[in-house]
Order: C-alpha cells, then sequence, then structure tokens
C-alpha cells in the first residue's frame, strides 16, 4: 500500500479554529481539510440539524410530482410503488409505502426479480400495473433510463413519478415528474442523495402541502440512514445529517423488523455506520440476491413481532446461502485470472452458470487480490449480465459507456455498475474493456493507497486523567461521525513501535493482533488488523515497526478499551 501523507489546510484558518474552539491542533486540520473553517460551520458540523435540510421544493420537478401524488390520495387513486431490488431500493419501497398508506389503502409496492426481470423498471411491472389498473408509478432508485418502459406507461395512461439518483443518459423518459438531482437542468443545492434519500424529499414536500407534523417523514430516518451507508454514497450535507439523525433512530427505537433482524446478527446497541454496511445491510440485500426483495419490505413495513422475526429468520438463512456462494464463486474466479492477472490493468470473468445475485459482491473481493476495475458476468439465454467494481479515483461507468455499442444495458455510478450483454460479445467487450481502462488509468490509480491525516505519539492517546478509558483526542474524533466516502474516519501513522514482550500473535488464521509500545514510552497499545497476519514478521525480534490506524473502541467482557484499527505495517 501507498502511504500518503495529507497536505496540510490553510495554517491561518487552522490556527483560528484551534484557538476559537479550544482543540488539538490535528483536530482543526481535520476540520479545514473538510471545508469547515469557521466556528458557526463547526457548530453545525458536529451537531448536525434537520433544521439545515434544503426546501425539497428546490428539487426540480418537486411541485408537479407532490401535485400528482395529492391528486392520486384525494381521488382514491391506484398507486404502484415501483423499486430496486437492493438495500437503497428496498428501502426506498418501503419508506414510500408506509409515507403514503397513512392516506390511502388504493396503494401496493412491486419489486422485480433479479432473474426474470433484471435491474430497473421492467416491462413486466408495466403490465402488471395496466392489468392492476393502476393511475400512478412511483419508481425509486431507478427509472432514469427506462425510457421505452415510460412510454409503454403513457401509452396505458398511468402517470409515472421517477426518484432516481444515478446518471441519466442524453435520452431521458418522458415521465410526468422526474426527481434527479444529477440532472443537468436541476439546480437542486446537493445532488448525491441516495434513491431513498430523494424519496424521503417527496415525502417532505407531500407532508409541508398537506400540513402534516414534521415528524411523520422524521419517522423514516432509520430507513435513509440504512440506505446511505448500504450505497456509499458521500457522507457530506444532507446525507449526513440524514445519516446522523437516521442511526440515532436506529439505536434509540428501532423498527421492529430492523431490531430482529439485528438481534440474529448479534448487535443491539451502539451502532454505527459500519455496522448498517457490514451487519444489516448484507442481510437485506440477501433476500433480493437469493429470492426475491419483496421479503425485505415486508420486513422493514412489519409492525408484528412474531411474523419480524419469520421474516428475519428467512433472510439470514439467504444471507448465509450469498455467503457461501460469494466464497465458491471467488475461489474459481480467482483460478481463471491468475495467469495473466500481472499483464492486464482490469478483469472481467465470465461463467455462464454462476449465481447472478452475488457477482457484485465477487467483483468486490476480486479487486482485494488484484486490485484493478473488475466486472464479473454470468449468463442466461443467450445474455451475459454482471456487475462492475471499480479502484479508487477510476470512473468504472464513464469506461463501460465507451464499449456501450457492445452492450444491450448498463448504468450506475463512477464506482460501480451493471450491465448487460450478449453472451457471443463477451470477449470483444473484455478486449475493448482492457483498452479503455489501459489508456485512462494513472499509475496512481492501480496501488492502494491509504490517506495519512497526521502522526500521533503515545501521549496524544494517553487518557487525560486517571479513570478515563478514552483520550480527548478520541472523544473528538467520534463526533465527526457518522463516517463515510467525504468524512472517511482519520487516519494516522505511529513511528518507534516495537512488540509488547512478544505478545503480538496470529488470530482466526488471517489476522494480526498486535501489542506494541512507542520507544521510550510504557503506555501498551493494542489493535487489531485484519487480513494482515503475514506481517507478523514484521513485529518480530524486538525491530521496529510503524503502524497506519484509526481510532476505534473494542468492546470485550464489559468493558470498552481504546483499541488500534490497524490498516497497514511497514519496517522503519
Amino acid at each position: 500500500m501507498r502511504w500518503k501523507i495529507k497536505e496540510d489546510g490553510n495554517k491561518e484558518q487552522i490556527a483560528q479554529l484551534k484557538k476559537e474552539l479550544l482543540i488539538p491542533e490535528i483536530i482543526a486540520k481535520l476540520l479545514v481539510e473538510r471545508g469547515i473553517t469557521t466556528f458557526d460551520a463547526a457548530k453545525n458540523f458536529f451537531r448536525p440539524s434537520i433544521e439545515s435540510l434544503h426546501n425539497p421544493f428546490l428539487m426540480e420537478d418537486m411541485e408537479k410530482a407532490v401535485d400528482r401524488v395529492n391528486e392520486a390520495l384525494d381521488k382514491g387513486q391506484r398507486i404502484l410503488i415501483y423499486g430496486d431490488y437492493d438495500v437503497d431500493g428496498t428501502t426506498s419501497v418501503a419508506l414510500m409505502y408506509s409515507f403514503l398508506n397513512r392516506f390511502t389503502d388504493n396503494i401496493e409496492f412491486y419489486q422485480p426479480d433479479r432473474y426474470t426481470e433484471g435491474y430497473g423498471v421492467s416491462l413486466k411491472s408495466i403490465e402488471y400495473a395496466h392489468e392492476k389498473k393502476t393511475d400512478l408509478i412511483i419508481a425509486l432508485d431507478c427509472g432514469i433510463k427506462a425510457v421505452d418502459k415510460v412510454e409503454k406507461a403513457n401509452e396505458y395512461g398511468i402517470d409515472f413519478i421517477i426518484c432516481d439518483h444515478h446518471r441519466p443518459a442524453k435520452v431521458i423518459p418522458e415521465a410526468l415528474a422526474i426527481l434527479n438531482p444529477k440532472k443537468t437542468t436541476c439546480s437542486y443545492p446537493y445532488d448525491e442523495l441516495c434513491g431513498c434519500g430523494i424519496g424521503l424529499k417527496l415525502a417532505q414536500a407531500i407532508a409541508i402541502t398537506r400540513d402534516e407534523d414534521e415528524e411523520i417523514w422524521k419517522e423514516l430516518l432509520d430507513l435513509v440512514a440504512i440506505a446511505i451507508a448500504a450505497d456509499i454514497v458521500p457522507m457530506t450535507g444532507e446525507n449526513r445529517i440524514l445519516a446522523y439523525h437516521g442511526l440515532k433512530r436506529v439505536n434509540e427505537n428501532p423498527r421492529i423488523g430492523i431490531a430482529t433482524i439485528l438481534e440474529l446478527a448479534g448487535k443491539k446497541v451502539d451502532l454505527t455506520i459500519n455496522d448498517l454496511v457490514f451487519k444489516l445491510s448484507p442481510r437485506i440485500n440477501a433476500a433480493g440476491r437469493i429470492a426475491s426483495a419483496t421479503k425485505a419490505v415486508e420486513l422493514l413495513l412489519s409492525k408484528d413481532e412474531a411474523s419480524s422475526k419469520e421474516w428475519s429468520k428467512t433472510i439470514n438463512a439467504h444471507n448465509d446461502e450469498r455467503r457461501e456462494l460469494d466464497s465458491v464463486i471467488t475461489e474459481e474466479a480467482l483460478k481463471m485470472i491468475s495467469e495473466d492477472a500481472d499483464s492486464k490493468k482490469s478483469t472481467v470473468v465470465f461463467q455462464k452458470d454462476w449465481h447472478k445475485g452475488v457477482v457484485g459482491i465477487v467483483a468486490s473481493r476480486l479487486i482485494e487480490s488484484y486490485y484493478k476495475p473488475t466486472i464479473v458476468l454470468c449468463g442466461n439465454d443467450g445474455i451475459a449480465t454482471g456487475s462492475a467494481r471499480s479502484v479508487k479515483g477510476f470512473d468504472v461507468h464513464d469506461a463501460i459507456a465507451q464499449c456501450s455499442d457492445l452492450l444491450e444495458r448498463f448504468g450506475g455510478h463512477k464506482y460501480a455498475a451493471g450491465l448487460s450483454l450478449k453472451i457471443e460479445n463477451v470477449e470483444a467487450f473484455r478486449k475493448r474493456f482492457e483498452e479503455v481502462v489501459s489508456s485512462t488509468i494513472t499509475k496512481e490509480q492501480q496501488t492502494r493507497e491509504i490517506g495519512i491525516d497526521g502522526t500521533l505519539t503515545t501521549e496524544d492517546i494517553k487518557p487525560s486523567k486517571q479513570g478515563d478509558v478514552f483520550p480527548k483526542l478520541y472523544r473528538l474524533i467520534e463526533q465527526f461521525a457518522p463516517f463515510g466516502p467525504g468524512n472517511m474516519k482519520p487516519i494516522f501513522i505511529m513511528k518507534d513501535l516495537y512488540d509488547n514482550k512478544g505478545w503480538s500473535r496470529i488470530v482466526g488464521e488471517t489476522h494480526l493482533k498486535i501489542s506494541a509500545k512507542q520507544r521510550g514510552e510504557n503506555l501498551p497499545l493494542n489493535g487489531i488488523a485484519f487480513g494482515l497476519g503475514e506481517k507478523l514478521t514484521i513485529t518480530e525480534n524486538e525491530k521496529p515497526f510503524q503502524a497506519a490506524f484509526s481510532l476505534d473502541k473494542n468492546y470485550y467482557n464489559g468493558r470498552y478499551t481504546l483499541q488500534l484499527m490497524i490498516k497497514d505495517i511497514k519496517r522503519m
């Protein structure tokens, strides 16, 4: 890994913040890095306020969308809520359904089948809506590229509202309203909302026009926090405000479905965004990967503890099956690419019989071994479908777009995308994609990078007084949470470390448990380095080493302790 020390920001601004806030210089530096340069900005950052959310009517087409939904509610028209089968999609559907269900019973939701309908709005769903005499479809987390599907809905006299955050193509659907801050014509102040976040803005706007209490949409913030975490959108601006308050709701008053699935995951208190990403989201996702995303929506909507537990058990079983498939397919894919991996700048693997529900996860796993833009494809009925994942800084969506003449369809984000193509075009696509990546990827993008925020010493992380568990520095950094892209947990380095009496060891086969001391200090420093067991030799034989880490807390045997979450270790 390449360690990149972040440049110091404006020294005058850092000094001023340090003085005004009475904080350590490193904390002032972290704030300036995030564009926070005044006392008031720091106050708003550390205490995110719901009042700081933008007016939803600043979003293009919001008034049209709200008027049409209110018309449907007032006239008792039939509404269909449609959403993708991932976490963002299922939470979006649960949010919009539970919100509108307060005003009408003439409403249902529809989740596409990953295997028979694929990603996005399907023609099958339009036919279903027509058969059910649907008047209005609200599509969430998808729809921005559903030109032909919306055209078919229009032919049937079904109005369409799209709430999407994916990049629009040159031609957009002729829907009644399109809520998408990424539209070039939309001047909404924040364009990084996830699909569920845009759904919340629609609910907020409807509540305003119907003179409803704010609590009617605030109680949905837990769903938005889960979507923000799972979709890995920037943890900045409105996303950070929504995640902050949504996480509080998950911790203080979780809905029944979330509480039961977390209980099965072995996590009940002090949930962080990381817990939503690694404990909760995979289980919600597993429903759509292995069976039907409808199960996940039913769980999120459940108000009965007994049925909620049954849904949770089913979804947890799907997650166990997903893990097994993920492991087997990853091993097969690694064997396929091992021979010529070093000669290529990209990875494209295809196996007809792989399970469609886990190819995205497998792509991420392959990047862990071979750090390069990766696409994993499987096939059915002459069509290969799959998922792409990318490395830091490289726009895989743009690279795929440059191969669009070989594709049936594609869409997604900078770092994650989906695509489909004829199986006969797979080899041509593999070559073209490699040509595009080779000609555009930089040397820096081909190496894992750790951004280092500063250097610490043992003195910086000593408890400030006897009886304290955590130092002041840690307590201040925790107030930067929730963490995510654009507001990552700070990473520091510490030098001149030595193994503490040989207590460092490998645990769980691949992980490194470290006990160390800094030269000239007596305070033992305990840390965990996941997947870095092979680096035990660096810490042995009383040789000095340095570590890159974030500050974390560890809960064991009923007590909390400070722990270094180690990202990498190097010899001095």
